[in-house]
């Protein structure tokens, strides 16, 4: 039996816990998985339903935390102790900070292999320059120790060897995340209905998705400013739905009002909801502004529910979509851009109808579970065969 470790940031909402939770329970059974992780900041949305459902019982470390301090070094020893404990014979790290303890931990204990997934990263957009200059000084250290580094799209391959050099290109392997999409093909027009009910939206009224935390990296500002730019447009009726929750939250409640729209009625902030698929089978777009991402999993959902997306060009979307059949790509923080194509998606219904014919055959097999579930089992053969050479 081959042991997995697998090391988690956090269980908080989003792509890299799905992944975390199909790769613990569906490995082949040759694979003995032990999951850890932190808990999730007391602003998102905890998501250890989602492992749980799976049937999986995670080991829980309080000390993995968003936030730099001493408890890391206290998360740290609990790893050490987990490894000494399991004796895995791999250690797979997902995101920044638990790559950070966990490879650390593991390289200090002899684990035979140790991989990491980028599921976004931290190089722009996030810190000032010293503190971005130590992240990569500290990736850059840490993949010596690393035996593969997973990127999850060639453009964030191409980030992360070329541009930010944190390791040559041939530590890279780009293996894109993996999710169960099905909820989010199936019974659209009975979970259209569901939604536009609870909020008494008009079948003629466009309505506007955008999902995230809302914390800076995300740009909701961009999107409010646009939504009031297109509102005096517009021969539509729009309705504006931002589904999520985060520090700015306030803020961003007192900008939607600054820019003349009304909370509750022009945009409703529902905070988390957990049934994407009925949120996007009540939209008609989906929105992304971000400034950085890795894979963001919305538009990935939205596509198989069949919604037109406008987004930002940023990270790795470019290579989740497809541009101008499946969504409008808009350069970074370019507010006329990103208002004059949101107006043009919502004017024209044969642009948004055109559009919802291609995103549930693109993703439904590019992003299945299984297909990462297979992809990361040739790897971890790889690796071992490698190890056992050594």
């Amino acid at each position: 039996m081959t042991k997995i470790l697998r090391i988690l940031n956090r269980f908080n909402l989003g792509g890299p816990t799905y992944n975390v939770g199909y790769l613990t329970k569906y490995l082949p059974s040759e694979f003995d998985t032990l999951l850890i992780g932190g808990d999730c900041e007391h602003y998102e949305e905890n998501s250890e339903f989602i492992i749980k459902n799976l049937g999986i019982e995670p080991i829980i470390i309080p000390e993995l935390k968003r936030k730099i301090g001493f408890h890391d070094y206290i998360a740290y020893l609990k790893i050490k102790k987990i490894i000494k404990d399991y004796k895995p014979d791999i250690v797979h790290t997902h995101a920044s900070k638990a790559g950070f303890i966990g490879r650390c931990a593991a390289h200090h204990c002899k684990v035979p292999v140790i991989v990491h997934t980028f599921h976004g990263h931290v190089f722009h957009s996030y810190f000032n320059k010293y503190k971005t200059f130590v992240f990569k000084t500290i990736e850059k250290i840490l993949s010596k120790y690393t035996d593969k580094i997973i990127a999850i799209s060639d453009i964030q391959k191409h980030e992360l060897a070329d541009i930010h050099k944190i390791a040559k290109p041939e530590k890279f392997q780009v293996i894109q995340l993996g999710f169960d999409l099905e909820k989010f093909i199936t019974n659209k027009d009975e979970k259209r209905k569901q939604f536009r009910k609870s909020y008494n939206i008009d079948n003629d009224t466009i309505v506007i998705s955008i999902i995230g935390r809302l914390t800076a990296v995300k740009n909701h500002s961009l999107f409010i400013r646009a939504i009031a730019n297109v509102k005096n447009k517009t021969s539509k009726k729009i309705q504006v739905f931002i589904v999520g929750d985060g520090e700015l939250k306030q803020n961003l409640i007192e900008e939607t009002i600054a820019n003349g729209l009304f909370c509750g009625t022009d945009v409703v902030f529902t905070s988390w909801i957990k049934d994407a698929d009925v949120v996007f089978a009540g939209s008609d777009i989906a929105a992304l502004t971000s400034f950085n991402e890795g894979t963001p999993v919305s538009l990935i959902e939205a596509q198989a529910a069949s919604v037109p997306i406008i987004s930002t060009k940023t990270g790795g979307i470019e290579d989740i979509v497809i541009e101008n059949k499946t969504a409008l790509l808009v350069e970074n923080d370019n507010l006329e851009e990103f208002s004059e194509k949101l107006l043009e998606l919502i004017e024209n219904d044969n642009l948004r109808n055109e559009m919802k014919k291609y995103g549930e055959n693109f993703v439904k097999d590019k992003f299945s579970y299984q297909r990462l579930v297979n992809d990361i089992t040739k790897l971890y053969y790889q690796l071992l065969k490698k190890n056992e050479k050594k």
